[in-house]
């Protein structure tokens, strides 16, 4: 019975607003972001709220009585988590937590906010000395100016979403042992870096490739192909978190390919700080394979956030691949609402697409399908031609390539 208790899936409702900024289309988008990330936490998702304000409430996000609302739904369906789709300020969070926990030590309502829950992701998918230091720095910093609000309840919690690393350890715990805390990891990731940087220096001269691109796009599949590897890949956010490199060869070609950390919009600022370590990968890096879920009502948009990432790295004028990857679904989508006009105007045939792209991008754009394998040979071919290219330029008296 105990153990049926802890392997309970938790219920959780999501939070988000309208704005000028963020319109309705736009925030139901980020929502059902918000219920994947629920989960891939190994959460259920019970109900949605959506409030349309000029600006989200300084004091508790939405308005009083639309907070009253979410909590009579909360109290009547046992719900486990209320999840707000931005990151709150200790204040708000205090205020929020009060309407759902008036009393801190019997708490049986957890409101964690994205950033949060993203961390909590990480914290249940890194598996390397580097990836977990970086992890805990991230949460660390993030709990740093929000003390006084968790250690109000957090001693009564029992553990799931949101209460893994530091938060739960000890109540008593205050700012200067927190701040030590992170001294100590940054000099920890800083060793790191350097064994890192000292392993990639005897890599000797090979050429990089590295997969980038939004989170759940196919990287990992897509590296199974070309590198003929098991590299983990699964349909949840973050099922990579870790940079993974293998040595390739294609037709005669070698260079080094990485799989790396999807993105993913609203990332939290700590997190990308602490993850630059792991992104040494991208920025050293010679090729950038642009990995994009063709599939995804708003892939642009998706496209927008990695590109603009790579651009806050430094690395957007390396040579990049813009890689479509589900043709397929494309395809299927299309045939699926051939009676829907306006639906089949914002989905041309995949070859009038491809023109369109291959002109945006100069013809540095391939459609492919890493589940139905179409149009993968086509890519290997491209990407050892990069390879070829990308080493004559990098050495150009070198004869030692083949």
């Amino acid at each position: 019975m105990i153990q049926k208790k802890l392997l309970k899936q938790e219920s959780a409702v999501l939070v988000g607003i309208i704005t000028q900024e963020q319109p309705a289309e736009k925030a139901q988008e980020y929502l059902d972001e918000l219920a994947f990330l629920a989960e891939t936490a190994g959460a259920t998702t019970k109900a949605r709220f959506v409030q349309r304000l000029p600006r989200a409430d300084p004091r508790t996000y939405v308005g009083t009585g639309k907070l009253e609302e979410i909590e009579i739904y909360v109290r009547e369906h046992e719900i486990d988590l209320v999840l707000i789709d931005d990151e709150l300020s200790a204040s708000q969070m205090r205020n929020i937590e009060k309407v759902f926990n008036p009393d801190p030590l019997e708490a049986t309502v957890k409101v964690l906010d994205r950033s949060t829950l993203i961390l909590d992701i990480f914290a249940s998918r890194a598996q390397t000395a580097q990836s977990k230091t970086q992890v805990e720095l991230a949460q660390h910093e993030y709990l740093l100016p929000r003390l006084t609000r968790m250690w109000t309840h957090l001693s009564k919690q029992k553990g799931g979403i949101g209460m893994k690393g530091p938060g739960e350890k000890e109540i008593e715990t205050d700012r200067r042992i927190i701040r030590n805390r992170i001294s100590l990891l940054k000099e920890r990731l800083e060793l790191i870096d350097r064994q890192n940087a000292t392993q990639r220096k005897n890599r000797g001269k090979s050429i990089r490739v590295a997969l980038v691109g939004y989170t759940n796009v196919g990287k990992s599949t897509l590296m199974n192909l070309i590198s003929k590897s098991e590299v983990f890949a699964e349909n949840k956010l973050f099922a990579t978190l870790d940079a993974t490199v293998r040595k390739v060869v294609v037709n005669h070609v070698p260079f080094l390919l990485s799989d790396t950390v999807g993105f993913i919009r609203k990332l939290p600022h700590h997190l990308v700080e602490s993850f630059k370590s792991t992104l040494d990968e991208v920025r050293e890096s010679d090729i950038l394979l642009h990995v994009v879920d063709l599939s995804h009502p708003n892939f642009e948009e998706q496209m927008e956030v990695v590109l603009e990432t790579l651009q806050d790295l430094k690395v957007g004028d390396k040579p990049i691949l813009t890689v479509f990857n589900k043709i397929d679904r494309w395809e299927e989508a299309r045939a699926a609402r051939h009676d829907d006009p306006e639906f089949i105007e914002g989905h041309p045939p995949i070859e009038q697409l491809a023109q369109t792209w291959m002109a945006k991008t100069n013809g540095n754009a391939l459609f492919i399908s890493a589940t139905s394998k179409i149009n993968i040979e086509d890519l290997r071919t491209r990407v050892s031609d990069m390879v070829k290219t990308c080493w004559f330029e990098k050495y150009p008296h070198s004869h030692d390539f083949f």
